[in-house]
């Protein structure tokens, strides 16, 4: 600024000379044009001296008049009026008697400060404004850059459910002071893990007193039946008392035990006899492991002397189904499953099955993988699988996945991968687990990595004193290694061995544990081992009879709960791998056409082995049953066979 005035000073000293005024006008023209130049001092008045800059000549003090030196007649709140004239040069600031003083200034005769006040108000009005209009407009990029990048997310569902579908367990008992406060055993969790350790316990310790906390509102009961035979009943009231036949017609519930069976909360301490009691719809918060106490969700304390992590696992969703509500599986007219797995394509069976009289109602089954089951089958086997499936009547959409899902007119519109629209009325999502480890770093728990679970070692123990069983552990398999397994004859068989070493038997886990899967009554297999798709395998298969199918089995055990990966490529194979895209997809589709059933092929019953290092570390009976403890004395033999096909004699397939 102060070289700015500068800069005009001389300038306007520079074009002095050519300025020609006559007298009558000088003084009117010193009036404006000294203000933007003069100066002005703070020094008293008896200081006639003025300050000078460069010599000037001397003039005749007595023909000016000192007064035309004040800056009077001034209006500070307007600017000055432009002089245009011929005029003689005015008077240079070092030309005045005495100097002119900053007391001697007219005061403003406006409301400045008011006007000043408005100014800054409107200033600072603009500047929020201004800065509100880029936030918008910059969020309003971000948001289209956004959306136009990421897939598009389900919206919520407009049409609701029932109160009753979407209420959460009801608390029982309702006061948590009639839970015991200090119990021998402590069981967290409420499912057939649960359900299988308390009987250990009670069969070791007859007056044992055994508390199950549960966030579930029902008693311990069976899951496996809820994606099979619960869906081939007939009878609508059996199915809402929670009962089901088993293949060969016979009744049951879908509870373990009765409710009687069971002793309250309250009563338990008291009881002679000892007994189990479950708190239903209370969870545990987390567990202080060296003092020996649980907490409940509300902050109550239970002291235990031995205690179980029985929490289970939490099924799996899609992003774009997180919003979504549940509903209820009535009057519709199509219905979508996703997933190809063994829940997946139990349930798309059964809803077959049990939708056959109505040839209005479609089913859709979506899978990524190549057939149903591609991640535990051979892919010939999961191919004629699916042909099985197609013949129910399920529309199979494999290759596919569902990467939208919005509401349209009371449905759901699915957008597949390929582009494709699919609109149904309900939405059956079954895509594996997640085991409950929520209370693990609250509690210092260790949590395995990369199978997640609760790390514990071969007799399942977490602490001294601490046990976790089921889906939730991540337990040391001295054959396999490092394992963790979501099937229900490993809740059961874990469940009890818990139960033993609570009671001080101190046992390893040693059992190989079993699973299996009924895509209804006529296919069904039973597996043991690591059983993965990946893995190379040996197929042996023998003409099936009508006893080799699910419902023979159950006719004959009246049981239907069955219960007691390498992905390197070998060196030598490496040359034969295709190596561009559309050479691996022509494989691909070779290989397809290949492993695909030919006419009149059919896989009555076999045994499937799964080899690593020309070793079996897995076992499936196809349509075979009750030769288990066959395939786990294979497992443990750990041999290397020339010929699996005399192995595969052991299991009497070929018998009428």
């Amino acid at each position: 600024m102060f070289r700015f005035h500068r800069i005009a000073n001389f300038a306007v000293k520079s074009i002095r000379p050519a300025i020609k005024c006559n007298k009558h006008d000088t003084l009117e023209t010193q009036r404006y044009l000294l203000i933007t130049h003069r100066f002005y001092s703070n020094k008293k008045k008896d200081d006639t001296t003025c300050r000078k800059t460069e010599p000037i000549k001397e003039i005749d003090k007595s023909k000016l008049n000192p007064s035309d030196c004040k800056p009077r007649d001034l209006k500070p709140c307007k600017p000055p009026e432009s002089v245009v004239c011929d005029r003689k040069p005015v008077p240079s600031l070092q030309e005045c008697p005495k100097p002119n003083l900053m007391s001697d200034m007219p005061k403003p005769d406006c409301a400045w400060e008011a006007a000043e006040a408005r100014q800054r108000q409107r200033n600072r009005l603009i500047l929020i404004l201004g800065a509100v209009l880029a936030a918008l407009s910059i969020g309003t990029v971000f948001f289209y850059l956004r959306q136009k990048n990421t897939p598009v997310k389900e919206k919520k569902i407009k049409k609701k459910i029932s109160s009753k579908k979407k209420r959460t367990p009801q608390k029982i008992p309702a006061d948590p002071r009639e839970i015991p406060k200090d119990v021998p055993y402590l069981l967290i969790g409420g499912g057939t893990t649960a359900f299988s350790a308390f009987r250990a316990i009670k069969s070791a310790d007859p007056l044992a007193k055994v508390l199950v906390v549960s966030s579930d509102g029902y008693y311990p009961y069976m899951r496996p039946p809820l994606s099979k035979e619960i869906w081939y009943s007939e009878d609508s009231q059996l199915t809402k008392n929670l009962e089901f036949k088993q293949w060969n017609g016979s009744q049951r519930s879908l509870f373990y035990e009765p409710e009687d069976f069971y002793t309250k909360c309250k009563d338990l301490l008291a009881s002679p006899n000892g007994g189990v009691a479950v708190a239903r719809g209370w969870s545990i918060s987390h567990i202080d492991v060296v003092a020996r106490v649980a907490y409940l969700e509300n902050g109550d304390a239970i002291k235990y002397d031995k205690c179980l992590i029985a929490t289970g696992a939490t099924p799996k969703n899609l992003d774009v189904f997180e919003v979504a509500e549940g509903e209820r599986l009535e009057q519709i007219k199509s219905v979508a499953i996703i997933g190809g797995g063994f829940l997946g394509s139990e349930l798309a069976c059964s809803l077959a099955h049990k939708m056959k009289d109505n040839p209005s109602l479609k089913i859709f089954q979506i899978f990524k993988e190549s057939g149903n089951l591609g991640k535990v089958l051979p892919e010939y086997l999961s191919f004629w699988t699916t042909d099985k499936v197609k013949s129910l009547g399920v529309e199979v959409m494999s290759d596919s996945e569902v990467t939208a899902a919005v509401p349209k007119d009371g449905r759901v519109k699915l957008t597949l991968s390929n582009g494709d629209p699919l609109v149904v009325d309900q939405v059956i999502v079954a895509v594996g687990v997640k085991p409950n480890t929520q209370m693990a770093e609250k509690s210092d728990l260790e949590v395995d990595p990369d199978l997640d679970g609760f790390l514990v070692n071969t007799e399942l123990q977490a602490r001294s004193h601490l046990y976790i069983a089921g889906d939730s552990a991540c337990f040391y398999d001295v054959k396999l290694g490092r394992r963790r397994v979501e099937h229900h004859d490993h809740a059961v068989i874990s469940g009890r061995l818990a139960g033993e070493n609570m009671t001080g038997a101190a046992k390893p886990y040693l059992h190989q544990s079993m699973f299996w899967s009924d895509l209804g009554p006529d296919v069904g297999f039973e597996a043991i081992g690591i059983v993965d798709s990946k893995l190379p395998t040996v197929g042996v298969f023998a003409k099936a009879t009508d006893r080799d199918n699910p419902k023979a089995l159950v006719t004959t055990t009246d049981e239907g709960l069955r219960a007691s990966s390498e992905d390197e490529i070998p060196e030598e194979c490496k040359k034969f791998v295709a190596k561009s895209d559309d050479a691996q997809k022509k494989a691909l589709e070779k290989r397809k056409a290949l492993s695909k059933p030919r006419d009149g092929e059919d896989f009555g019953k076999g045994i499937i082995f799964y080899l690593r290092d020309d070793i079996v570390v897995g076992i499936m009976l196809w349509n075979v049953f009750n030769r288990m403890q066959v395939a786990r004395q294979v497992l443990q033999d750990e041999k290397k066979y020339d010929d699996l096909n005399e192995v595969a004699k052991l299991f009497n397939i070929h018998e009428e």
